[in-house]
C-alpha cells in the first residue's frame, strides 16, 4: 500500500520515519520530494580505461552548491535529507516530471530497502543534448512509501548503511 501525505505526515511526528531535515513543501500526496545535496562523484575517465564490477571504481569527488552535467553524462549526487526507515516500510526513488521532462534521468537503483539509514545516492544522466546546471538544494526526486504485509525479517544492513554524501559502487564486495 503507497503512503498518503496524512500517514507520511503522522509517522515523521511519531519518529517511525525519520526524514531530516523536510518542511511541508517537501511533502505531495503521495510521497516527499527530497532535494540535491552539494555532494557529488564523477568517475575518473582520465584514470581508468574500464569500469569493472570485481574492482573498485576510481572517482573524482567534489563539492558545490551548482554543477553542470555535460550532455550524456553521468554523475553520482547527494541528497540533502537523511532519511530513516523502519523494518515495515521501503521506499521507491523516483525523478520528478518537471526534472525529467528537461532529460534528467534521475534514479539510485530506484530502491530503498526496509530499514535502510542515510543519505541517498542518486544517479544522475543527462539524456539531453545541452548541458543541465543544477543547483544544490532544489528539489530533485522524489520518495514513494509502501508499506510492507510485515516486518523485514532481515532489514537493511548492508555496505551503504549510514552513508554520508555520495557513495561510489561497491559492487567488488558482493559476494556471488
Amino acid at each position: 500500500m503507497i503512503l498518503s501525505d496524512a500517514t507520511i505526515k503522522a509517522m515523521m511526528a511519531r519518529g517511525e520515519l525519520i526524514i531530516e531535515p523536510v518542511n511541508d513543501v517537501q511533502i505531495q500526496p503521495a510521497s516527499v520530494d527530497i532535494r540535491l545535496g552539494n555532494h557529488y562523484l564523477k568517475l575518473d575517465e582520465n584514470a581508468i580505461e574500464s569500469v569493472a564490477l570485481d574492482t573498485p571504481a576510481q572517482y573524482v569527488e567534489f563539492e558545490s552548491d551548482e554543477v553542470i552535467i555535460p550532455p550524456n553524462s553521468f554523475l553520482l549526487a547527494t541528497t540533502n535529507e537523511y532519511i530513516k526507515l523502519p523494518e515495515n516500510l521501503t521506499a521507491f526513488v523516483e525523478g520528478r516530471s518537471s526534472i525529467g521532462r528537461m532529460g534528467l534521468f534521475i534514479q539510485n537503483a530506484g530502491w530503498v530497502d526496509p530499514g535502510f539509514e542515510g543519505e541517498i545516492t542518486l544517479e544522475l544522466f543527462n539524456a539531453n543534448r545541452l548541458p543541465i546546471r543544477l543547483i544544490s538544494g532544489r528539489r530533485i526526486a522524489q520518495l514513494v512509501f509502501a508499506r510492507m504485509d510485515q516486518k523485514a525479517a532481515t532489514p537493511y544492513d548492508g555496505k551503504y548503511q549510514k552513508q554520508r554524501r555520495a557513495g561510489g559502487s561497491r559492487a567488488y564486495d558482493d559476494i556471488d
